[in-house]
């Protein structure tokens, strides 16, 4: 390089190289950055003027490792910009106090016009920001013993840029110059924004009302009281950044939809639940919503201010009141003051509030209601209640049975066992609840050297258990009751029984099982003992056998009357039944016979005094089609906004009976016969929180059926124009995010009962090997006329199929994993192609949503599916031709995804 003390020649001469392109933007700013006699005031205005020329529209068309040099020197030239403006800054300080500011001025003045103007393009600050990684990762590289110092390695590094700021900071606090100090404070919050610059979002403030939101928390507590805390948060905050939702009316909604879930929620079991998972569950889920907020002092203002929102919803809260019989506020910001999540001061401060709105809300009549005790307050009394009886559990059964038998004869009194089983189910405590009572009855099948006293307890000890965890069962699912299966360990009697012999919706008994064969001798022997007296033997009787026996024997008792053997009288004495169990026992009886005929449509009413018809059943109507049902019931939620309980009921019902690839494909083509923008994106919203019901087998028919074949399919292309592609793109995405952040979790509960059909076999849809045809690929090339356009990947190159993946060793084994991968194959054909039409547009539609809906520094995002090779096709497309967009959609945690994004940013 020239020597630095002839300031014009130097001008001059690098004005002619860079015109005939001899010098690459990258060796000039490495140049510059390595000077650093500040006092010389000539030549530092010198090399600003050389700036000047191009700080603003730097660029790179060579290799990968070029361009990662360029973003290299400038930030080496971000912090000699730094260095320069605070020398100059000094010497206009000391220009102050000699009295000849002039000088000094002028040159803080270019300093901060050169910062200004290289800030000001997004371009330049994305190049810093892949410099602030590449430089991150050297020096882990380097602190794990993998690497020496490179030969472009810069000088400066972020922490010195950093440190420089915070020096620029303090000199410039006193300068008198308001335009300069402004001008230095802009550039400082553009240099702390580069780390971050992909993490905002707009927040929707205009928008009051979120059905994804509210059908996501009426899903929950309809069908998965019993589910864990967590996933429920996580898919929350998915949909929370996924749809910009401001935090206190995202809360606001929660508490929406737990009033409307609790209103319409059917008397007795259903309301029960309700109650617990209001009350118990979701203050827990806001508990640990709060560890995802910036602060607790921030999130409890959300959480006031929610509360503030909830209390103009006048109408919705006196419902409430009425129909728990109290207020129903007061049981809530209690709960949450308990929990932390209002201050005392705000509790009282709403409280007060919503008393003054209760003066005018219509009065409940007095005698009717007075006597009835509030479902709130027996919820939050029934949680400690829960944890007391599970220490009793743990006592040795053998000590006080009779003790034992009397806690249990409390818990069947009135509604008590379904308040206790509600509220261990909210609080997650339902599976240990149960686990001690299969324990219990374990423990009461055999007897040896007892009294007729002992026996008898033991007796009822057996009934009791047994019926009270097929109540648990049937209310729950049969998942709570079973273990996880582990080698050599011998099955309680209660297990195999329920898997075996309990009729359960989507289950098929084997007949030719032994519970349904009885030994013939056990069987008589049972039916003796039933008709010698009143009185059973019961001393050392084995309940299990009697258990497997009992129904052919009262069979046999039950044909012995028809055919006239027996009296009336006979059968009163051999089927005993006691007050105290005959309620649950019919309960049990008219739910096991609904769950054997429901597919005939049959309806089944018992003749027991005060039992209601159970909810949520024969919810289809008898002998018309079920896409019919389906297509009626989704234009009624799609008509009101919103989703309920019932028709979550619906769905998940027509979504067992016709199978994942026929709901989710109908639903799909409801969605794309909608051509009002309003309707469509509240279809998204909906149709997204449905699939809920079973999402990870939808998103895999989703993107691996449906989407290609509307993709691949010319006839089809005129169904993704906007506004229901738009729309389609929307809702595949948030499919996806939403099943790949999950998909090595736990499936919920109602998810693991339904019968799972494969659809295909995934791994031969989509092979593993990159140089054989793939059947969706194949497809892709099977029309003539595009076989030019869409090849397979056996006519391409193996890099152009590499992605972030791949470098990461993502399981391919598993079959979302390959259904992304291939898609986002499809997705690279599509945009590599030569024919433009709406399957294009849709292609960007999907990949604009993608890029606003991910987190910064997202690794192992759907987009690491994504060939490297498709970010420089996706800058061609105007739309997506920013840098951020580049940055949001390489994985910038690789070397090699860095070099993919500065090559694409700087071609820009």
């Amino acid at each position: 390089m020239a020597p630095l003390n002839a300031p014009n020649h130097l001008l001059n001469g690098f004005m002619l190289r860079m015109s005939f392109a001899m010098v690459s933007y990258s060796s000039v700013l490495t140049a510059i950055s390595k000077f650093d006699d500040f006092s010389r005031d000539l030549c530092v205005q010198a090399l600003l003027d050389i700036m000047d020329m191009f700080c603003d529209r730097l660029s790179c068309h060579g290799k990968a490792e070029e361009c990662i040099g360029l973003c290299r020197a400038l930030l080496s030239a971000l912090h000699w910009l730094l260095r320069c403006t605070a020398a100059s800054a000094e010497r206009l300080q000391e220009g102050l106090e000699a009295g000849t500011p002039a000088a000094g001025e002028k040159q803080l003045a270019m300093c901060l016009q050169r910062l200004e103007k290289t800030l000001g393009s997004t371009k330049n600050r994305a190049l810093l920001h892949i410099a602030k990684l590449e430089e991150a990762s050297l020096h882990t590289s380097q602190g794990l013993g993998q690497g020496g110092t490179r030969a472009n390695q810069p000088t400066a590094s972020w922490t010195a840029i950093e440190h420089s700021l915070l020096k620029l900071g303090e000199i410039l606090a006193n300068l008198s110059n308001p335009q300069l100090r402004s001008q230095a404070e802009q550039c400082g919050t553009l240099i702390r924004s580069i780390p971050t610059m992909l993490s905002v979002h707009s927040e929707q403030p205009n928008k009051t009302g979120f059905p994804t939101v509210h059908a996501l928390v009426l899903l929950e507590g309809t069908m998965n009281l019993t589910g864990e805390t967590q996933p429920l948060v996580e898919q929350l905050m998915m949909v929370k950044r996924m749809q910009h939702i401001p935090t206190p009316l995202f809360v606001l909604e929660i508490w929406k939809a737990c009033l409307v879930g609790l209103i319409e929620s059917p008397e007795g079991t259903e309301e029960l639940k309700w109650t617990a998972f209001t009350f118990l569950k979701i203050p827990q889920v806001l508990v640990k919503l709060k560890k995802y907020s910036h602060g607790d002092k921030d999130f409890t203002e959300d959480v006031n201010c929610a509360f503030e929102f909830l209390l103009k919803l006048t109408p919705l809260l006196d419902k409430a009141d009425q129909r728990c019989n109290c207020d129903f506020t007061d049981f809530l910001l209690q709960e949450c003051r308990k929990q932390g999540l209002l201050s005392e001061a705000s509790v009282n401060n709403l409280m007060t509030k919503r008393a003054a709105d209760r003066e005018h809300a219509p009065q409940q009549k007095s005698g009717e209601n007075a006597n009835i005790q509030p479902n709130p307050g027996l919820i939050l009394r029934a949680e400690p209640t829960v944890t007391n009886i599970l220490k009793t559990m743990d006592a040795d059964h053998s000590k006080s049975p009779e003790g034992l038998l009397g806690v249990l004869g409390h818990m069947l009194s009135g509604k008590s066992l379904d308040l206790l089983l509600a509220a261990a189910a909210a609080t997650g405590k339902l599976k240990s609840f149960a686990r001690k009572f299969i324990n219990l009855n374990e423990f009461t099948t055999h007897g040896s050297e007892e009294s007729t006293k002992s026996a008898s307890v033991r007796a009822l000890l057996f009934d009791i258990s047994f019926l009270m965890l097929c109540h648990v069962a049937q209310t729950y699912g049969s998942e709570v009751i079973l273990s996880e299966s582990s080698a050599g360990a011998e099955v309680p009697f209660f297990e195999t029984w329920i898997q075996t012999c309990m009729p359960e919706e989507g289950k098929i008994l084997n007949p030719d099982h032994p519970c349904f064969r009885p030994d013939s001798t056990k069987v008589e022997s049972l039916v003796a003992l039933l008709n010698n007296s009143s009185e059973m033997k019961l001393v050392q009787m084995n309940w299990h056998e009697a258990c497997l026996s009992i129904s052919a024997a009262i069979l046999e008792i039950l044909n012995a009357w028809e055919n006239g053997v027996l009296a009336f009288e006979s059968i009163q004495v051999a089927l005993p039944f006691y007050n105290e169990r005959v309620v649950i026992m019919s309960s049990i009886l008219e739910h096991m016979c609904a769950d054997v005929l429901q597919q005939t449509a049959t309806q089944i009413k018992f003749p027991s005094t005060g039992m209601d018809t159970m909810p949520y059943w024969n919810l289809l109507p008898p002998k018309r089609p079920i896409k019919e049902v389906l297509t009626d019931i989704f234009a009624k939620v799609l008509e009101k906004g919103w989703v309920d309980s019932r028709s979550i009921h619906i769905f998940d019902t027509l979504l067992h009976m016709g199978g994942v690839y026929w709901f989710c494909n109908n639903l799909i083509k409801e969605l794309l016969k909608e051509t009002r923008k309003e309707h469509t994106l509240r279809a998204v919203e909906l149709l997204y929180s449905i699939f809920y019901l079973d999402m990870q087998q939808v998103t895999l028919v989703l993107l691996g059926h449906i989407l290609p074949g509307l993709l691949t399919d010319s006839s089809k292309w005129h169904s993704l124009m906007d506004p229901p592609g738009t729309a389609l793109a929307k809702l595949a995405v948030w499919c996806a995010l939403s099943s790949y952040s999950s998909h090595k979790g736990q499936a919920s509960s109602h998810q693991k009962k339904r019968h799972r059909e494969d659809i295909e076999d995934y791994i031969s849809l989509f092979p593993l090997d990159d140089m054989q045809p793939s059947k969706l690929m194949r497809l892709l090339s099977s029309n003539e006329e595009d076989a030019n356009i869409l090849s397979s990947p056996a006519d391409r190159s193996m890099s152009s199929s590499l992605s972030a993946s791949q470098l990461h060793t993502v399981n391919m084994r598993d079959p979302l994993n390959r259904v992304l991968a291939n898609l986002f194959l499809l997705i690279s054909s599509i945009l590599g192609s030569r024919t433009a039409g709406p399957h294009t547009q849709f292609v960007q539609w999907f990949m604009e949503e993608c890029v606003d809906c991910l987190e910064q520094g997202s690794r192992g995002s759907i987009l690491q599916f994504m060939p490297f090779t498709t970010v420089s096709e996706l800058v061609k497309v105007s739309a997506m031709s920013s840098p951020k967009v580049v940055l949001a959609i390489t994985d910038l945690s690789l070397p090699l995804g860095r070099q993919v994004a500065a090559k694409a940013i700087a071609a820009l």
